[in-house]
């Protein structure tokens, strides 16, 4: 492990420890790594590929997902979608050949509706936990699928429209997978059994703003990933959602604290550390928030320790290390500043534009914008560029790590990337 990672002391620790998921270093189970906010533990990571250069495999995978790939052992997971969204499929890779080892239909529906441009109808990255895979598809359901490619169960019940096609991913807590469900006609945090798809509890969000309600303003609609954290020893479900972020007793639903501010259709993950979350507000004009934990009620005037809208982002999630907080935003301007203070460090142009998140592997940082551009840096108080990289494709999921490798997803293929010697 990295000296980045362990100088983020023991709170990421704890958030890992949180999702209940029982992991080898390798094992990426869930949406920005095992503790969800984009560190992998892979070492020997490659700096430089390209079409022709550092690539072990390349598969083509069928249809249309944005989903990120996990992987536990020699297994890589994934969802898309094919026939215009109406077969929503789990699949699963080896590992080491890129071959496919599962393709299994998890729903099927008559009508799956539009999508954004810039979405498809299999964007969130399924959760591994021992023998399941859960797999999310936003309104249209979900379902268990185990790793032996049989469909445990599916469920429909949680309803609504989400107006641009599904977009945040699950978190696993104990045995209840929960997920964010922000609709254009109902808003609301649910809970459900992993082994049987039975709802548990269902928490609606209580703090939009009458005119975003009335119509005023835009949909309340919202696509973001909760973030399990602990707090003097108590788990939080930290989620955003329009006009407010809320934490939650993930094992109950109950409110805990809720923090407010002008904003809709939320993209990006939380991230914790120094005993603060840090969310982004989302459109029309994302700001930054870094907020104390530990408050109970409505705690905007009392917990919030520093604010950023230069450079926030609407799509890609932030990513912290050690003391030194990065964003891109979606115009691809990457910032770096301090985590406690929101001080400023250095801000650059990396271009193109950006919806994936970065990530830090082997000690490095990597920003790959939506046209298959990959910019790494050297993470620190100053700007290092060691190395630009390109391949061919459209290019929106988030890069994973393992093994020695990057994974990569395109609009077409996924990429092993790794040094070849």
């Amino acid at each position: 492990m990295s000296r980045f990672m362990l100088s983020l002391g023991s709170s990421l620790l704890i958030a890992a420890i949180l999702c209940c998921l029982t992991t080898a270093a390798q094992d990426i189970l869930q949406f920005r790594g095992t503790a969800g906010q984009g560190h992998f533990a892979a070492k020997g990571v490659p700096i430089t590929w390209s079409d022709s250069e550092n690539i072990a495999w390349k598969a083509e995978l069928p249809g249309l997902g944005w989903s990120s790939p996990t992987c536990v052992e020699n297994e890589i997971w994934l969802t898309t979608a094919l026939d215009g969204g109406r077969s929503l499929r789990a699949m699963c890779l080896d590992k080491k050949t890129g071959k496919t080892i599962h393709d299994v239909e998890v729903l099927h529906l008559d009508d799956p509706g539009p999508i954004h441009r810039k979405n498809s109808h299999a964007s969130p990255t399924p959760i591994i936990d021992g023998r399941l895979v859960l797999v999310h598809f936003g309104g249209h359901g979900l379902g268990c699928v185990s790793r032996d490619g049989k469909v445990l169960w599916t469920s429909r019940e949680l309803k609504y429209h989400h107006q641009h096609g599904p977009g945040g991913s699950p978190v696993l807590f104990e045995d209840l997978l929960i997920v964010n469900c922000d609709g254009t006609d109902v808003q609301y945090v649910a809970a459900l059994e992993k082994t049987t798809g039975k709802i548990v509890w269902k928490t609606p969000r209580k703090h939009i703003s009458e005119a975003r309600l009335a119509g005023e303003k835009n949909a309340p609609m919202g696509f973001s990933t909760p973030l399990v954290i602990e707090v003097e020893g108590k788990p939080q479900l930290i989620s955003t959602g329009a006009d407010h972020v809320a934490a939650y007793d993930p094992r109950t639903g109950e409110e805990i604290w809720w923090s407010e501010y002008d904003g809709y259709s939320l993209v990006p993950r939380p991230v914790f550390g120094h005993g603060m979350v840090y969310i982004c507000s989302g459109y029309e004009s994302p700001v930054v928030y870094a907020i104390r934990v530990g408050g109970r009620g409505n705690v905007t005037k009392t917990h919030v320790a520093w604010t950023r809208e230069r450079g926030a982002p609407l799509n890609p999630s932030p990513l912290l290390v050690g003391e030194e907080f990065y964003l891109v935003d979606d115009g691809g301007v990457a910032t770096c500043l301090d985590a406690k203070t929101g001080r400023e460090h250095w801000q650059r142009r990396l271009g193109g534009n950006f919806s994936a998140s970065p990530i830090l592997a082997g000690g490095r940082i990597y920003f790959l914008n939506e046209t298959g551009v990959t910019t790494v840096i050297k993470p620190g108080k100053t700007f290092q560029r060691l190395a630009v990289n390109r391949v061919t494709g459209r290019t929106l999921a988030s890069l994973v790590a393992s093994d020695g490798a990057i994974f990569l997803r395109t609009d077409e293929a996924l990429y092993r990337l790794e040094e070849r010697r």
